[in-house]
C-alpha cells in the first residue's frame, strides 16, 4: 500500500526521480484529501453566490445578504494577527487546522438548522453570525496551513499537492451548478442539504488530517508585527488603498443574486455558479501571465473591467432585463473574471514590491488593512442597499473604476 501511495504521489507531483519518502507520500496524500474537502465545501457554500440566493430566498433584508461577503473576508483575515503567536506556540500544529476545520463544520451545520426553522430578519441575523464564526475558524486554518505544508512536503512539490486539490474541488463544484441547471433538485432543501454536505466535509478532512505525521516543533515567542512599512513606504499604503477600492469586485456578487431574484428555479443559482467558476478556469492562468509582465496594469484592467460588468447589470436591472434567464450569469461571468485579475495583479504585486526579508510582514499588514477596508466597503454597501441593489452597485462600480484608475500610479515592480 505505501508504495502504491508513493508510486502515485510521484505522478501526482512530478516526481521522477522517486526521492519522495514513505511518509512524504502519506502525507501528501492527506494534504491531497483534506485540502480537496475543504475547498468543495467552499464552493458549496460560497458566500457571494450560494448564501446570497438561499438568504434572499428566505426573505432576509438586502442589507444583511450584501453583509455576507464583508463578513465572510474580514473575519478570515483580521484574526490572523491574534492567532499566529498561538499557533507559533504550538508543538504540532496541526491542531490548529484541525480547530479551524471543526469550527467550519460547525458553522455550516448551524446555518442549515437556521434555514430550515427561521425566514426573514431572524434568518437573515442568525446565517451572517453562523457565517462570522465560519470565517474566524478559516482563519485559524488558514494561518496555520502553510507551516504545516513547509513542514510536511518539500519545496518543489508545494505547489503540485494544493494544485491537485484545487483542481479536484473545481470540477466538484462544476458538477454541482450543472446538477443546479439540470432541474433535477427543484427546491431550497437542495441547497440547505448541499450546505450540510460541506459541513460533513469539513468534519471529515479534519479527520483525516489528524493522521498527519507532523514533526514536533519549538514553541515561538512572538515578536509582535512590524508597523515600519506602513510608516516608510508610500508605494505600499497607495497599494492598501487601491486593492482596498478593489475589494467593490468581491462585494458586488449577491446583488447581482438580488437582481435576478434569489426566490425562483435552481437552475437560475446553477447558472451563476456555473459563470463564476467558469470565469476563474478561463481567466486564473491568462490574468498570471500577464500579472508576471505587469501586475499593475492587471490591476488597473481589472478594477475598469468590474465596473464596466456591475453597470451593465444595472443597466440590465432598469431596462427590465435582470429577470431574464441567462442575463445576469453572463454579466457575473464578467464580473467574475475581473475579480480573478484583482486576485491574481494583488498577489502579485504584493510579492514583487515587498523586499525579500519582510514579505510576511507586508503580507500580514496588507491583509489586515483590507480586512477592515472590507468592513468598510460592505458597510457603504449595506447603507445604499436600503435604496436598492441598483444603487449599491452603481456604488461599487465608481470604487472599482476609482482603484483601477489610482492603480496607473504605482510602481512598475515587474520592471525593476
Amino acid at each position: 500500500m505505501a508504495d502504491g501511495t508513493t508510486g502515485i504521489y510521484g505522478r501526482l507531483t512530478g516526481d521522477e526521480d522517486g526521492e519522495a519518502t514513505r511518509t512524504e507520500a502519506r502525507n501528501g496524500a492527506r494534504h491531497m484529501l483534506s485540502l480537496s474537502m475543504t475547498k468543495v465545501a467552499d464552493g458549496l457554500i460560497d458566500p457571494k453566490l450560494v448564501l446570497s440566493w438561499l438568504m434572499n430566498g428566505l426573505g432576509a433584508p438586502a442589507v444583511l445578504v450584501g453583509a455576507l461577503v464583508p463578513v465572510r473576508e474580514a473575519g478570515a483575515l483580521l484574526p490572523q494577527l491574534f492567532l499566529a503567536g498561538w499557533v507559533e506556540g504550538m508543538r504540532h500544529r496541526k491542531w490548529a487546522w484541525i480547530v479551524g476545520c471543526l469550527g467550519q463544520g460547525l458553522a455550516a451545520a448551524a446555518i442549515c438548522f437556521f434555514a430550515m426553522t427561521l425566514s426573514g430578519w431572524a434568518a437573515g441575523l442568525a446565517i451572517v453570525g453562523a457565517l462570522a464564526v465560519l470565517a474566524v475558524s478559516r482563519a485559524c486554518a488558514s494561518v496555520s496551513y502553510k507551516d504545516i505544508l513547509g513542514k510536511t512536503i518539500p519545496k518543489t512539490r508545494r505547489g503540485s499537492v494544493t494544485g491537485v486539490a484545487g483542481s479536484v474541488a473545481s470540477v466538484a463544484v462544476l458538477v454541482f451548478a450543472l446538477l443546479l441547471l439540470s432541474g433535477l433538485l427543484q427546491n431550497t432543501g437542495a441547497v440547505i442539504a448541499a450546505i450540510a454536505l460541506a459541513a460533513l466535509l469539513w468534519f471529515v478532512a479534519a479527520a483525516v488530517f489528524s493522521t498527519l505525521e507532523e514533526e514536533p516543533s519549538e514553541p515561538e515567542a512572538g515578536s509582535g508585527l512590524d508597523f515600519t512599512p506602513l510608516r516608510e513606504d508610500a508605494q505600499f499604503r497607495w497599494f492598501i488603498v487601491v486593492r482596498g477600492a478593489l475589494t467593490a469586485t468581491a462585494l458586488a456578487p449577491p446583488y447581482l443574486v438580488l437582481l435576478e431574484g434569489g426566490d425562483g428555479a435552481l437552475q437560475r443559482l446553477g447558472a451563476l455558479v456555473l459563470a463564476s467558476a467558469g470565469a476563474a478556469f478561463v481567466s486564473s492562468y491568462v490574468w498570471g501571465r500577464l500579472s508576471d509582465v505587469s501586475s499593475r496594469r492587471v490591476l488597473m484592467l481589472a478594477g475598469l473591467a468590474g465596473a464596466a460588468a456591475m453597470l451593465a447589470a444595472v443597466a440590465a436591472a432598469l431596462l427590465g432585463w435582470a429577470s431574464v434567464f441567462g442575463v445576469i450569469p453572463v454579466i457575473l461571468f464578467g464580473l467574475m473574471i475581473a475579480y480573478q485579475g484583482v486576485r491574481s495583479g494583488r498577489s502579485t504585486y504584493l510579492v514583487d514590491m515587498a523586499p525579500e526579508d519582510a514579505r510576511s510582514t507586508y503580507a500580514a499588514l496588507a491583509n489586515t488593512a483590507i480586512g477592515v477596508l472590507l468592513l468598510l466597503t460592505g458597510l457603504i454597501g449595506g447603507a445604499l442597499s436600503f435604496v436598492g441593489p441598483v444603487a449599491a452597485l452603481v456604488g461599487f462600480a465608481a470604487l472599482s473604476a476609482l482603484g483601477g484608475v489610482m492603480a496607473l500610479k504605482l510602481d512598475e515592480v515587474e520592471a525593476e
